[in-house]
């Protein structure tokens, strides 16, 4: 059966890529925050400012809030995630995609956890559908 596929990752996880398009190769709908619906390249920090790793948290707290190129990356990952019936977390990922992951969990939807050697337990993880150590699982 074809899913709609929100699939959470980092920028930083090189494996994503390869994630989406095997995904969508088996005839599942997928949502790639690298390269959104709307046509406007995903969100990075770095849109905002190249030295958003120096921000205070009052700095922080009103970019996400207040600029408005945040708020269209927020945008993009939320319809993404409405519009999925199933989230694929795909390790290692940072606390954005922990938190949507979260989210689709608390929402009742599928959350299935792509993991593999070397990643740390996490005991939590038990809040997902399933847990998988292949693509092909």
């Amino acid at each position: 059966m074809a899913r709609r596929i929100y699939v959470a990752s980092s920028w930083r996880n090189s494996k994503q890529p390869a994630v989406v398009a095997e995904l969508r190769t088996a005839g599942h709908e997928v949502y790639d925050f690298r390269h959104p619906p709307s046509g406007v390249p995903g969100f990075s920090w770095s849109q905002i400012d190249p030295g958003w790793q120096a921000w205070d948290a009052d700095f922080y707290r009103r970019m996400l809030t207040a600029h408005p190129i945040a708020a269209r990356g927020f945008l993009n990952d939320l319809r993404g995630m409405l519009w999925a019936d199933t989230c694929v977390l795909v390790l290692p990922s940072g606390r954005s995609a922990h938190l949507e992951a979260g989210w689709f969990c608390g929402q009742g939807k599928r959350c299935i956890i792509l993991t593999q050697d070397g990643e740390e337990p996490e005991l939590m993880a038990l809040l997902a559908t399933d847990i998988c150590i292949s693509l092909d699982e």
